[in-house]
């Protein structure tokens, strides 16, 4: 990284002597607070742009190890997401609200859990979100166990459904202008071939880290639509009061603050779960 002058601007130390500014010794007190070697180089670049003489070691310590800080919890943050999302359950139907929130996000219009007329029965769509004339019907297949995956045997079940789906609602006049999609979502993986009939079918999947860079995990991130289970500041109690009022993400419980005064906390603990809300949000 190309270094700036200033390593030439004159600092103010604890005992009040000053001294010229040391990107190493800074570089050293990163390495020894165990901060790996980019977040490092991201800290002495921001403190580099930012640094004026006069100012203190104090001010310059406190301000990267406040980056520092913010880096790891959000390192921390993004390998507690697939544990949340597992947290979501022991039932699927609050994953299924997670995806609704995912698309609601993206101004789908959301239908969750809804019972639909086929040409043939009746089939329970876990999510329908439609937008520019495009509906998309999606099962969700919610796992505890990382290791599951979708088997074959999902995507050929889903894909008929949907056609049946298809086919009468493609002779009712509100849908006349519509074109569907059927797709399967997971919080954990699809097998080989139910990508292949996927890819052969026009059946759209989605799981943890599929498709390629467009996976679950890369939408919540992107989104910073993260499940209310990876709050800290919040007990298993007071997550399954509000995955039971239907709010399943932290967007949801920032955008309503109200709902806070039900989980029964003290006013330092409210303060502390908004000020985590907002660091998981903005």
């Amino acid at each position: 990284m190309e270094q700036t002058n200033s390593n030439k601007i004159l600092i103010r130390k604890a005992s009040g002597d000053d001294e010229y500014f040391d990107v190493k010794k800074l570089e050293r007190s990163l390495h020894n607070a165990g901060a790996e070697e980019l977040i490092i180089w991201k800290i002495i670049d921001d403190i580099q742009k930012w640094i004026y003489s006069g100012v203190t070691t104090k001010q310059i310590y406190s301000r990267a190890f406040k980056i520092l800080r913010h880096d790891k919890a959000h390192t921390a943050m993004r390998y507690k997401l697939k544990e949340a999302i597992i947290a979501l359950g022991p039932t699927g139907y609050p994953f299924e609200q997670f995806i609704g929130q995912i698309f609601k996000h993206e101004n789908y219009d959301i239908e969750v859990g809804i019972v639909v007329d086929g040409y043939s029965i009746t089939h329970e769509m876990d999510v329908i979100a439609t937008k520019d004339q495009v509906q998309n019907l999606m099962e969700c297949k919610y796992h505890k166990d990382q290791g599951k995956q979708v088997s074959i045997q999902v995507p050929l079940y889903v894909h008929s459904r949907v056609n049946d789906i298809v086919r009468k609602r493609e002779k009712m006049e509100e849908y006349k202008n519509l074109t569907f999609k059927a797709w399967v979502v997971t919080n954990t993986r699809f097998s080989d071939d139910s990508i292949q009939y996927g890819k052969c079918n026009d059946l759209e999947l989605l799981a943890w880290n599929y498709p390629e860079n467009k996976g679950l995990k890369h939408l919540v991130e992107s989104m910073k639509l993260y499940p209310v289970t990876i709050l800290q500041r919040l007990t298993k109690k007071g997550k399954k009061l509000l995955i039971d009022k239907g709010i399943v993400t932290c967007a949801q419980l920032l955008k309503d603050l109200s709902l806070i005064e039900e989980l029964s906390l003290t006013e330092n603990k409210k303060k502390a779960l908004i000020r985590e809300l907002k660091s998981i949000c903005y």
